[in-house]
C-alpha cells in the first residue's frame, strides 16, 4: 500500500486532452480498492457528436489476451492440459512444436499472424474473416527461434489458445469470459466484438493528428482470443477492483496469470501468461496495451502498491505514456528528465541473428532506434551507452553491441555502408516463398522501387522501397490490417557466383527470415 498524491493525480488528468490531443479519451484510477479517479472526455462519435462517457464500451484490444489465458486456467488448470492439441493447427511445423506455455509467454517463435497478412496480399481495411487465420497459421514451417529461448510477440500464439480453449470447453470464448472473469469482477457492459466492423455502442476510432485532421478508421478484421473484448472505462475499473480484492489470494486466476514466468535457460522473463513484468519506482507492476487502428489503451497493475490505472482514446494517442504519467504522479516519482546527446549515433548496423537492419537516427536529447515493431526512443547513459527500458546499445570499435534483456536477446551488430542514392533496377522481378505459398512483386520505374505482395488475401497496395546498402533494402509500411503496422522490412538479396540474384529473404521484427526464390 501507498499514500496517493492527489492533488498531483487530479492536475495530471486534467492536463490528459490538452497533452495527448484526439477525438476522447477515458481515464480511471484504483487504490485499495477505491475508484480515487474517474475521467471522460470529449466524443466517441464526432459526427453524431456522441460524447464519451464511463458507460462507452472501447476495444481494449490486446489486453483481451490475458483474459483469454486467465480463461484458459480456469478451464484447464496448467496449459500443459493443451499440449496434445496443438499440431493440429501447425500442422506443416518442422522442427520441436512450441508449448502452449510457450503461446502464453509470447516465447514461441511463430511469426506475428497480422504481419503475415501484409505477405498474403492483404490491405488494411478489407474484411478478414473468422476462416482467414487458419491458413496463415497452418502453412507455418518455422519460426523466428527454438521455442522458448527468446521472447517475440505474436498475436497468433493467442489465436491458436482461443481456439483450442474452445475446442476443449465445447463453450463459445464468451461464455468462458462471462463466467470466470466477467461476472465474478462485475463488468456487467463487457462484450466480446470479435468483429471489428460492428463496434459495440457505435464508437469511432480516429486516424489522423491535430495537424492533418482526424478521419474515421476503417477496420475490417474479425479477431479473437489474441484480442476483441470491448468495455467501458467503468468495466474495467470493476476488473481493477476484482484484482485488488483477490490480491492475497495465490490461487485467484489474476494472481496466477501473474505468476513470473521463465526462458528455457532459467532466466527471468519479462512477459508472461499475456502481462508484462517492469518496475514503476519501489513497486513491481503488471501492465499490458491494446491498439486496433483509431484506438489505444493501456492498463497497469501493482499489487504491492494495490493501484491501478486504465487508459483508453479513441485515437492514436500514447496510452502507454499517459499511463505512466498517472502512476508517476500518483506515486509522487518525478518524470524522466533527459540530457543533451554528448556522442554521434547515426548510422546503421544488420544483425546477423534476426536479419534486420538497426538505424540510429539522433535528436537532441534522444536516439531513436529503428529495429524493432515501432521506433525506440533512447538516452545516453552516464557510461556513454545509450539506453531505454527495454534495450541497451553500446560501441564495439565499428560494431555495435545491442542487449535487449526482456526478450532474452543479446548480440553483436555489424556495420553497413550507406547506399548509393541510385538504385539497382536488377532487383526487379517475381519472387515466391514456398512457406507462405505467396508471392512479391518488385518494380522498377522512373527511378522508384515499390514492392506488393500477391497471395491468397489478394494483391496487396505497392509499398515504396528504399535502397540502404549493398544488396540491402528497406520496405515500409505504414498501414495494415492490425495496430501498428509491422514498420520497416529488412530485404536481403541473394546471388549465385555469377553475381546474379537468386532470391530474396524478407523481415521485418513481428515476422522474420522469410525466403523468397526468384521466377523466371
Amino acid at each position: 500500500m501507498t499514500k496517493i498524491d492527489d492533488k498531483r493525480l487530479e492536475a495530471e488528468i486534467d492536463a490528459l486532452p490538452a497533452r495527448f490531443q484526439g477525438p476522447g479519451g477515458v481515464v480511471g484510477v484504483v487504490s485499495e480498492g477505491r475508484v480515487v479517479a474517474r475521467r471522460a472526455w470529449g466524443f466517441s462519435n464526432l459526427d453524431e457528436r456522441h460524447a464519451m462517457t464511463p458507460d462507452t464500451r472501447l476495444p481494449i484490444c490486446s489486453i483481451s489476451k490475458q483474459f483469454t489465458c486467465a480463461a484458459m486456467l480456469a478451464v484447464c488448470g496448467e496449459p500443459e492440459a493443451l499440449d496434445a492439441r496443438l499440431p493440429a493447427h501447425l500442422p506443416n511445423f518442422e522442427g520441436p512444436l512450441p508449448t502452449v506455455r510457450d503461446l502464453c509467454n509470447n516465447q514461441s517463435g511463430l511469426r506475428d499472424y497480422w504481419a503475415l497478412t501484409v505477405l498474403h496480399g492483404g490491405k488494411a481495411e478489407q474484411t478478414f474473416s473468422r476462416a482467414d487465420a487458419g491458413p496463415v497459421l497452418a502453412r507455418m514451417r518455422t519460426g523466428h527461434f527454438a521455442p522458448g529461448t527468446h521472447y517475440s510477440y505474436s498475436n497468433g500464439n493467442f489465436r491458436i489458445l482461443s481456439d483450442m480453449l474452445e475446442e476443449v470447453s465445447s463453450e463459445t470464448l464468451e461464455a468462458l469470459y462471462a463466467r470466470h472473469i466477467w461476472q465474478p469482477a462485475g463488468m456487467a457492459g463487457a462484450v466480446l466484438t470479435a468483429d471489428t466492423r460492428q463496434p459495440a455502442d457505435g464508437v469511432v476510432g480516429y486516424e489522423g493528428n491535430d495537424a492533418s485532421g482526424y478521419l474515421p478508421a476503417e477496420n475490417g478484421i474479425y479477431w479473437r482470443g489474441d484480442a476483441g473484448i470491448s468495455a467501458s472505462l467503468d468495466d474495467m475499473l470493476a476488473y481493477e477492483r476484482w484484482i485488488d480484492a483477490t490480491h492475497d489470494d495465490p490461487a485467484s486466476l489474476y494472481q496466477r496469470i501473474a505468476a513470473p514466468q521463465t526462458f528455457r535457460d532459467g532466466r527471468p522473463a519479462a512477459y508472461g501468461f499475456a502481462l508484462q513484468h517492469s518496475r514503476l519506482g519501489d513497486f513491481a507492476f503488471t501492465s499490458h496495451g491494446g491498439a486496433l487502428r483509431g484506438f489505444r489503451a493501456h492498463r497497469m497493475c501493482s499489487t504491492e502498491a494495490r493501484l491501478s490505472v486504465v487508459v483508453m482514446f479513441n485515437h492514436h494517442g500514447d496510452a502507454h505514456g499517459a499511463a505512466h504519467r498517472l502512476l508517476r504522479a500518483a506515486l509522487g516519482l518525478p518524470h524522466p528528465a533527459s540530457q543533451p546527446l554528448r556522442g554521434s549515433w547515426t548510422g546503421q548496423w544488420i544483425s546477423e541473428e534476426t536479419g534486420l537492419l538497426a538505424r540510429l537516427e539522433p535528436g537532441r536529447e534522444t536516439v531513436s532506434l529503428r529495429f524493432g515493431t515501432s521506433v525506440e526512443a533512447l538516452s545516453e547513459a552516464p557510461d556513454g551507452s545509450l539506453a531505454s527500458a527495454t534495450v541497451k546499445l553500446a560501441r564495439a570499435g565499428e560494431d555495435l553491441l545491442m542487449e535487449r534483456p526482456h526478450e532474452n536477446h543479446a548480440e553483436r551488430l555489424l556495420p553497413v555502408p550507406t547506399a548509393p542514392p541510385v538504385a539497382d533496377a536488377s532487383i526487379a522481378g517475381r519472387y515466391r516463398s514456398s512457406e507462405l505459398e505467396a508471392d512479391i512483386v518488385i518494380e522498377c520505374r522512373d527511378g522508384g522501387t515499390y514492392l506488393w505482395a500477391e497471395g491468397f488475401l489478394g494483391t496487396g497496395r505497392p509499398e515504396i522501397v528504399y535502397p540502404a546498402g549493398p544488396d540491402l533494402w528497406i520496405v515500409v509500411t505504414r498501414r495494415s490490417m492490425d495496430a501498428p503496422a509491422p514498420g520497416d522490412w529488412t530485404l536481403r538479396v541473394a546471388r549465385d557466383t555469377a553475381g546474379n540474384i537468386t532470391g530474396l529473404t524478407l523481415g521485418c521484427w513481428l515476422a522474420r527470415g522469410i525466403d523468397y526464390v526468384k521466377q523466371a
